[in-house]
């Protein structure tokens, strides 16, 4: 195992996560500010959805064409962009819309080749961990951003400096730690499936991944605005997203240790139904302030569940090229999720 480059991994793919975390509330909080309609906010949150499910048509050329150090240098270079301009940009929607799908697109070039490659470096006895440290980096930093959103407000340029700093770390931690190879193709470099034929291949984690990114993106985007409309000052409505990233990050590492000694299957199912209960009490439990606190730190915690034990088994059952066609696949799904 490349530890050095995991351990870049780790970090670069943390930076996406409170980019992530920070810009999705922050731009639609400061939208509902300016008096923008829902239909406006909500096609705004979806940009880097769309530029994410582009990103999985460009991934598979980029691998061909391109290093791997290049191929990130260029997905965070466009996500530094993406961002770093954000603060110009709500004059004008068509700008903001452009930007947030530059976003997408980086993020998702980004995420989709972070996960096949950490994946490529686990060991089989211990995938389930490595990916669940994986999920723990991302998440952990991505409730950075509502957090620091609470703590800083919905105006002022800081929040966007603080990711843009995030950035440029990123882009020296590359240049470090990413080797300047092509990806292998070798004994497996010929995909035996296509994009949509993953869907085909392995429907149940196709659905796994569509529920996480649906719920993602509402979490992010829009659970704020539902909170603000049942009387929730805004630091309060952010501070829920930042209980359910919260759930998320801590139980990670132990559904991953549990994934690595138990049959996947039956953890990943028992994910999915508790989150699909608690997610049918949210609008009862939102009135229930005392039930309300816990059950989104449980929520976040099955929920995250089941994107990383897709991710988990989508190790476990293809290499090489297919497994860079899966999570662009992956990555694909997200974006539908999201939209």
């Amino acid at each position: 195992m490349n530890k050095r480059f995991l351990v870049g991994l780790l970090f670069v793919i943390s930076v996406v996560g409170f980019s992530l975390g920070a810009t999705l509330p922050l731009v639609s909080l400061r939208l509902l500010d300016a008096g923008a309609s829902s239909l406006q906010i909500g096609i705004l949150s979806a940009m880097p959805a769309a530029g994410m499910m582009l990103s999985a048509f460009m991934v598979d050329a980029c691998c061909r064409h391109l290093t791997r150090r290049m191929i990130y240098l260029l997905s965070f270079s466009l996500c530094a962009v993406g961002v770093g301009l954000i603060e110009w940009a709500f004059s004008s929607m068509y700008l903001l819309a452009g930007l947030r799908l530059a976003l997408g697109i980086g993020m998702g070039v980004a995420i989709i080749l972070g996960e096949s490659w950490v994946n490529e470096l686990s060991e089989e006895h211990n995938r389930g961990k490595v990916m669940a440290l994986y999920a723990t980096a991302f998440t952990g930093c991505q409730m950075l951003g509502p957090a620091m959103l609470s703590l800083l407000g919905a105006q002022g340029p800081w929040l966007v400096l603080m990711v843009s700093v995030g950035y440029a770390l990123a882009l020296a931690c590359i240049v470090w730690t990413v080797p300047d190879d092509h990806v292998e193709h070798g004994e497996d470099g010929e995909k035996s499936f296509s994009l949509a034929g993953f869907f085909r291949v392995a429907p149940a984690l196709c659905m796994g991944v569509l529920f996480f990114s649906f719920f993602d993106a509402v979490i992010l985007s829009l659970l704020p605005v539902y909170a603000t409309n049942h009387a929730y000052a805004v630091g309060v409505a952010a501070l829920m997203v930042t209980v359910i990233l919260t759930g998320d990050m801590l139980f990670q590492l132990p559904i991953g240790w549990l994934a690595d000694r138990c049959e996947r299957t039956t953890v990943h199912l028992v994910c999915g139904v508790v989150a699909m209960l608690i997610g049918l009490a949210l609008p009862w439990l939102i009135q229930v302030q005392w039930l309300l606190w816990p059950a989104l730190v449980v929520l976040g915690a099955v929920a995250g569940g089941v994107y990383t034990l897709a991710l988990v088994l989508i190790g476990q059952q293809f290499k090489g090229q297919d497994l860079v066609t899966a999570n662009a696949s992956v990555g694909l799904l997200w974006g539908v999720g999201s939209l």
